[in-house]
Protein backbone atom coordinates (compact mmCIF):
# COMPACT_ATOMS: atom_id res chain seq x y z
CA UNK A 1 0.00 0.00 0.00
CA UNK A 2 1.25 3.32 -0.90
CA UNK A 3 1.87 6.96 0.86
CA UNK A 4 -1.95 8.22 -1.48
CA UNK A 5 -3.84 5.06 -0.47
CA UNK A 6 -2.55 4.53 2.92
CA UNK A 7 -4.05 8.25 3.45
CA UNK A 8 -6.13 7.83 1.69
CA UNK A 9 -7.88 4.84 4.63
CA UNK A 10 -7.75 7.13 6.86
CA UNK A 11 -10.28 10.17 4.88
CA UNK A 12 -12.26 7.10 4.77
CA UNK A 13 -12.77 6.67 8.42
CA UNK A 14 -14.49 10.14 8.44
CA UNK A 15 -18.05 10.25 8.66
CA UNK A 16 -19.90 10.14 4.92
CA UNK A 17 -16.71 9.97 3.40
CA UNK A 18 -16.31 6.62 1.07
CA UNK A 19 -13.33 5.82 -1.22
CA UNK A 20 -13.73 8.07 -4.20
CA UNK A 21 -14.10 11.34 -2.01
CA UNK A 22 -11.28 10.29 0.36
CA UNK A 23 -9.00 9.58 -2.74
CA UNK A 24 -10.08 13.46 -4.07
CA UNK A 25 -8.88 14.64 -0.71
CA UNK A 26 -5.68 12.67 -1.21
CA UNK A 27 -5.13 14.46 -4.86
CA UNK A 28 -6.14 17.82 -3.54
CA UNK A 29 -3.57 17.87 -0.72
CA UNK A 30 -1.14 16.99 -3.55
CA UNK A 31 -2.21 19.89 -5.57
CA UNK A 32 -1.28 22.65 -2.82
CA UNK A 33 1.90 24.25 -1.94
CA UNK A 34 4.15 22.40 1.05
CA UNK A 35 3.11 25.68 3.08
CA UNK A 36 -1.04 24.69 3.03
CA UNK A 37 0.19 20.95 4.29
CA UNK A 38 2.22 21.86 7.35
CA UNK A 39 -0.23 24.65 8.47
CA UNK A 40 -2.82 21.83 8.23
CA UNK A 41 -1.20 19.68 10.12
CA UNK A 42 -0.02 21.89 12.90
CA UNK A 43 -3.92 23.02 12.96
CA UNK A 44 -4.77 19.31 13.60
CA UNK A 45 -2.15 18.93 16.47
CA UNK A 46 -3.31 22.30 17.88
CA UNK A 47 -6.91 21.41 18.23
CA UNK A 48 -5.47 18.38 20.30
CA UNK A 49 -4.17 20.66 22.99
CA UNK A 50 -6.82 23.14 22.91
CA UNK A 51 -10.10 21.59 23.40
CA UNK A 52 -10.84 18.67 25.39
CA UNK A 53 -13.80 16.43 26.32
CA UNK A 54 -16.41 17.80 29.28
CA UNK A 55 -16.13 15.11 32.14
CA UNK A 56 -19.79 15.02 32.87
CA UNK A 57 -21.54 15.13 29.33
CA UNK A 58 -18.86 14.31 27.37
CA UNK A 59 -18.81 17.66 24.53
CA UNK A 60 -15.63 18.37 23.10
CA UNK A 61 -15.10 22.24 24.50
CA UNK A 62 -12.09 24.66 24.32
CA UNK A 63 -10.04 24.34 27.19
CA UNK A 64 -10.39 27.16 29.68
CA UNK A 65 -7.40 28.56 31.93
CA UNK A 66 -8.41 26.71 35.21
CA UNK A 67 -8.21 23.69 33.32
CA UNK A 68 -11.68 22.29 35.46
CA UNK A 69 -12.28 19.68 32.82
CA UNK A 70 -16.00 20.83 32.17
CA UNK A 71 -17.63 22.43 29.45
CA UNK A 72 -19.45 25.99 29.55
CA UNK A 73 -22.74 24.60 29.53
CA UNK A 74 -22.39 22.14 32.37
CA UNK A 75 -21.07 25.26 34.60
CA UNK A 76 -23.43 27.65 33.82
CA UNK A 77 -25.68 27.95 37.03
CA UNK A 78 -28.60 29.09 35.14
CA UNK A 79 -29.00 25.81 33.65
CA UNK A 80 -32.40 23.64 33.96
CA UNK A 81 -31.42 21.18 36.18
CA UNK A 82 -34.94 19.21 36.00
CA UNK A 83 -33.95 17.46 32.43
CA UNK A 84 -31.31 15.95 30.68
CA UNK A 85 -31.30 15.42 27.02
CA UNK A 86 -28.77 12.64 25.47
CA UNK A 87 -27.88 12.88 22.35
CA UNK A 88 -25.64 11.25 19.44
CA UNK A 89 -22.21 13.67 18.87
CA UNK A 90 -21.20 17.01 19.20
CA UNK A 91 -22.45 18.13 16.20
CA UNK A 92 -26.05 17.55 17.00
CA UNK A 93 -25.96 19.50 20.44
CA UNK A 94 -24.81 22.40 18.42
CA UNK A 95 -28.31 22.10 16.35
CA UNK A 96 -30.26 22.08 19.49
CA UNK A 97 -28.23 24.66 20.91
CA UNK A 98 -28.92 26.76 17.79
CA UNK A 99 -32.88 26.49 18.14
CA UNK A 100 -32.69 28.04 21.56
CA UNK A 101 -35.41 26.24 22.96
CA UNK A 102 -33.49 23.98 25.09
CA UNK A 103 -32.33 25.12 28.57
CA UNK A 104 -30.96 22.01 30.31
CA UNK A 105 -27.84 19.59 30.51
CA UNK A 106 -26.91 17.26 28.00
CA UNK A 107 -24.95 14.03 27.57
CA UNK A 108 -23.54 13.14 24.63
CA UNK A 109 -23.63 9.15 24.14
CA UNK A 110 -20.89 8.97 21.44
CA UNK A 111 -23.01 6.94 19.01
CA UNK A 112 -25.97 5.15 17.97
CA UNK A 113 -26.25 1.53 19.02
CA UNK A 114 -26.12 -1.07 15.67
CA UNK A 115 -29.28 -3.12 15.43
CA UNK A 116 -27.09 -6.16 15.69
CA UNK A 117 -24.65 -5.44 18.76
CA UNK A 118 -22.87 -7.38 21.16
CA UNK A 119 -20.27 -5.01 22.99
CA UNK A 120 -22.86 -1.94 23.20
CA UNK A 121 -21.13 -0.55 26.74
CA UNK A 122 -17.89 -0.42 25.02
CA UNK A 123 -19.23 1.40 21.70
CA UNK A 124 -21.10 4.19 23.89
CA UNK A 125 -20.68 6.04 26.94
CA UNK A 126 -23.47 3.94 28.97
CA UNK A 127 -22.52 2.92 32.34
CA UNK A 128 -21.10 6.47 32.27
CA UNK A 129 -24.98 7.67 31.42
CA UNK A 130 -26.16 5.29 34.11
CA UNK A 131 -23.95 7.50 36.89
CA UNK A 132 -25.19 10.59 35.19
CA UNK A 133 -28.50 10.46 35.72
CA UNK A 134 -27.90 8.96 39.38
CA UNK A 135 -25.81 12.57 40.16
CA UNK A 136 -28.21 14.40 38.08
CA UNK A 137 -31.28 12.84 40.14
CA UNK A 138 -30.21 14.22 43.28
CA UNK A 139 -30.01 17.73 42.13
CA UNK A 140 -33.40 17.79 41.04
CA UNK A 141 -33.19 15.91 37.64
CA UNK A 142 -37.05 15.11 36.51
CA UNK A 143 -37.15 14.13 32.40
CA UNK A 144 -34.81 12.48 30.14
CA UNK A 145 -35.22 13.16 26.87
CA UNK A 146 -33.82 10.94 23.87
CA UNK A 147 -32.61 13.06 21.11
CA UNK A 148 -32.03 11.23 17.87
CA UNK A 149 -31.96 10.88 14.63
CA UNK A 150 -35.13 9.22 13.38
CA UNK A 151 -33.72 6.05 11.65
CA UNK A 152 -33.58 2.76 12.45
CA UNK A 153 -30.49 2.74 14.51
CA UNK A 154 -32.06 6.17 16.44
CA UNK A 155 -35.09 4.05 16.99
CA UNK A 156 -33.16 1.35 18.34
CA UNK A 157 -30.52 3.45 20.47
CA UNK A 158 -34.29 4.83 21.76
CA UNK A 159 -35.75 1.21 22.85
CA UNK A 160 -32.45 0.04 24.16
CA UNK A 161 -31.61 3.17 25.99
CA UNK A 162 -35.06 2.67 27.99
CA UNK A 163 -34.83 -0.98 28.61
CA UNK A 164 -30.98 -0.34 30.03
CA UNK A 165 -32.15 2.65 32.32
CA UNK A 166 -35.63 1.93 33.34
CA UNK A 167 -33.84 -0.03 36.74
CA UNK A 168 -32.83 3.49 37.43
CA UNK A 169 -35.76 5.88 36.18
CA UNK A 170 -38.38 3.77 37.67
CA UNK A 171 -37.43 4.34 41.05
CA UNK A 172 -36.67 7.66 40.59
CA UNK A 173 -39.33 8.81 39.10
CA UNK A 174 -37.73 10.50 35.96
CA UNK A 175 -39.45 10.34 32.81
CA UNK A 176 -38.00 9.10 29.83
CA UNK A 177 -39.50 11.42 26.56
CA UNK A 178 -38.79 11.18 22.74
CA UNK A 179 -38.75 14.16 20.50
CA UNK A 180 -41.68 14.32 18.84
CA UNK A 181 -42.49 13.92 14.77
CA UNK A 182 -41.56 17.58 14.14
CA UNK A 183 -38.45 15.65 12.40
CA UNK A 184 -39.62 13.63 9.63
CA UNK A 185 -38.54 10.05 9.43
CA UNK A 186 -34.52 9.42 8.10
CA UNK A 187 -33.87 13.03 9.03
CA UNK A 188 -30.35 13.90 10.67
CA UNK A 189 -30.92 15.75 13.97
CA UNK A 190 -27.39 17.43 12.53
CA UNK A 191 -29.61 19.02 9.74
CA UNK A 192 -32.53 19.45 10.94
CA UNK A 193 -33.46 23.45 10.69
CA UNK A 194 -34.55 25.18 14.15
CA UNK A 195 -38.31 25.21 13.31
CA UNK A 196 -37.79 21.59 13.02
CA UNK A 197 -36.12 21.25 16.13
CA UNK A 198 -38.60 23.22 18.03
CA UNK A 199 -41.15 21.62 17.08
CA UNK A 200 -39.26 18.25 18.22
CA UNK A 201 -38.93 19.25 21.75
CA UNK A 202 -42.22 20.64 22.31
CA UNK A 203 -44.07 17.68 20.65
CA UNK A 204 -42.27 15.21 22.96
CA UNK A 205 -43.49 12.06 24.10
Amino acid sequence: MDSIEKLAEYFKEFPGIGERQAKRFVYFLMSRNLGYSESLSKMIMDLRKEIGQCKECFRFFLLNKNQTGICEICANPNIDLTTLMIIEKDSDLESVKKSRVYNGRYFILGGLIPIVEKNTPSRVHLNELKDKIKREAKNGLKEIIMAFSLSPQGEHTDSYLREQLESITEPLKIKISSLGRGLSTGTELEYSDNDTLKNALRNRQ
